[in-house]
């Protein structure tokens, strides 16, 4: 059961998962931009936000197997995380001749704007508790 609370604070948690997400999937391209045939990906956010806030409270994310190699080792699962489904390869960066098609200032800006981003919704998830405990208090 989902209390009032849960309700107002998931579509922000939800926001910052996603964004924490994306800036894994910016900081992995960065680091790779020397791989030879690394491709960079980028999250499709406004997408992947859609498609989280839609589900229905509660609902319970598929789980991946792991793969068992010895005899020895322990069968488990893994969370899988939805928004895996809106990771996509980034579109128009030219490829050297190495088959890396990262491009760091393009990396580096986006990594920069998702950080603000996050900020942002973290400050407006903190004004939100602080007018909720305002609320509370009568102050």
């Amino acid at each position: 059961m989902n209390s009032a609370l849960d309700r107002a604070f998931a579509p922000l948690q939800t926001a910052l998962d996603l964004r924490a997400y994306r800036q894994q999937l910016l900081a992995a391209n960065m680091a790779n931009a020397n791989t030879p045939h690394y491709k960079a990906v980028d999250l499709d956010f406004s997408a992947a936000l859609q498609s989280a806030l839609q589900q229905t409270p509660g609902q319970t994310q598929g789980s991946l197997v792991l793969k068992v190699e010895q005899s020895g080792q322990q069968q488990g699962t893994q969370t899988a995380n939805p928004a895996a489904a809106f990771v996509a390869y980034q579109a128009g960066n030219s490829v050297r001749l190495d088959g890396n098609s990262v491009d760091m200032s393009r990396e580096q800006a986006s990594f920069q704007k998702n950080s603000i981003q996050y900020e942002a919704d973290l400050t407006f998830l903190t004004g939100k508790i602080k007018t909720l405990t305002s609320a509370i208090t009568g102050n």
